[in-house]
């Protein structure tokens, strides 16, 4: 190889056996700013080839180094609330495996809207994460009415079955259709009616109450199914609804009926146990989209392992929401006639029943042992 070639392959990799031997010579010349030193000139071509090689190499260090982030939660309970304590677990662990990079930042209380407004916000790509009820984002997602069906699951524990399975799973891709990504299931106990007129032993109790009811189309008949008038309200308004008397009751677990201090003004619980609809935990497919594959599978694993760090600290406060309530005098309705309120929601399983989809789950859920 001429002399004026190794100079030249020895400017572009001066610790490498000259590669560019194929590049036109030059002669060396005197750089001026070295004050004379002599020293090789880099041709024009080779000095191109030497920045794309660069740029490639800054691209694929970017494409294997996502950059640091943080993500908005959305939770509409209050700050000591399971599920909220459960983003937070979720955004340790998350933050714990990568490192610092991806954090979360948990908007509790309300702080960015009502159930309603949070959905659709994380749709639009505003918010990044969302806990949720299914019946409020089956709007959204029609497969998740079925999880709100009133009396499908036999107990907590044939739910959990049915939601850590492969029913679960198939529910929660559905998701991807309708702009969310759904990550996990987090558990919200029995739904109940309660009120502040009468204690209700059956049915007929039911006639002329004003219950209130998520913003859902499905719980409004199924409050009018069984004789009383649904009244649909934001969470956040129905302690206010109560003491106002602008509602008669609502229908709620344990933990939300003494939390939000309901059971202050209504003091008749009687334990339907109508709905065991879970609450979910979905991304918006923005924030999804954005991640790279090894990052989605930390926040897949992370969120699998909030949900069952929830169940133990839901099933706590379950219990002692129940135990305060009693102590405050809110009469417990145990002894009621349960068969008319079952057979008064065969109307909502027909009409759910003409979607062939629907029907085939809802009848899959029934299967599971």
């Amino acid at each position: 190889m001429p002399q004026a070639a190794v100079g030249q392959a020895a400017c572009l990799f001066p610790h490498k056996k000259p590669l560019l031997d194929f590049i036109e010579p030059f002669p060396a010349a005197i750089d001026i700013i070295t004050g004379g030193i002599t020293l090789p000139v880099c041709s024009r071509a080779g000095l191109s080839r030497t920045l794309a090689l660069v740029g490639a190499l800054l691209l694929l260090a970017g494409a294997t180094s996502a950059p640091a982030r943080e993500f908005r939660a959305a939770d509409t309970q209050s700050e000591d609330y399971p599920t909220v304590q459960a983003l937070r677990y979720l955004g340790r662990l998350i933050e714990e495996r990568t490192g610092g990079r991806l954090q979360i930042r948990v908007f509790h209380s309300r702080q960015l809207g009502e159930e309603k407004e949070t959905i659709e916000q994380t749709r639009a790509g505003a918010i990044d994460l969302n806990r949720t009820n299914v019946a409020l984002i089956g709007t959204f997602v029609p497969a998740t009415n079925v999880l709100a069906m009133p009396f499908l699951f036999r107990s907590i524990e044939h739910m959990q079955k049915v939601l850590d399975g492969p029913i679960g799973e198939e529910i929660l891709k559905s998701f991807e259709s309708f702009g969310f990504v759904g990550l996990t299931f987090y558990d919200s106990g029995a739904r109940s009616v309660y009120n502040n007129v009468k204690a209700i032993r059956s049915i007929e109790d039911m006639k002329g109450l004003r219950i209130r009811v998520q913003q859902s189309a499905l719980m409004s008949d199924m409050i009018r199914a069984l004789g009383a008038e649904p009244i649909e309200l934001p969470y956040g308004q129905v302690r206010t609804g109560l003491a106002t008397k602008l509602i008669d009751g609502a229908e709620n677990n344990w933990p939300s009926f003494v939390t939000t201090e309901h059971y202050k003004y209504a003091s008749f619980y009687t334990l339907t146990e109508h709905t065991m609809s879970p609450e979910v935990l979905v991304m918006s497919w923005k924030a999804w989209a954005s991640l790279p594959e090894e990052d989605r599978k930390v926040f897949r694993e992370a969120a699998i392992q909030s949900s069952r760090f929830m169940r133990q600290r839901w099933r706590d406060l379950e219990d002692k929401s129940r135990r305060q309530a009693e102590s405050a005098g809110v009469t417990i309705v145990t002894d009621f006639d349960r068969n008319p309120f079952e057979a008064a929601m065969i109307p909502l399983y027909e009409k759910m029943r003409r979607d062939p989809v629907a029907a085939e789950l809802i009848e899959r859920i029934r299967k599971v042992n």
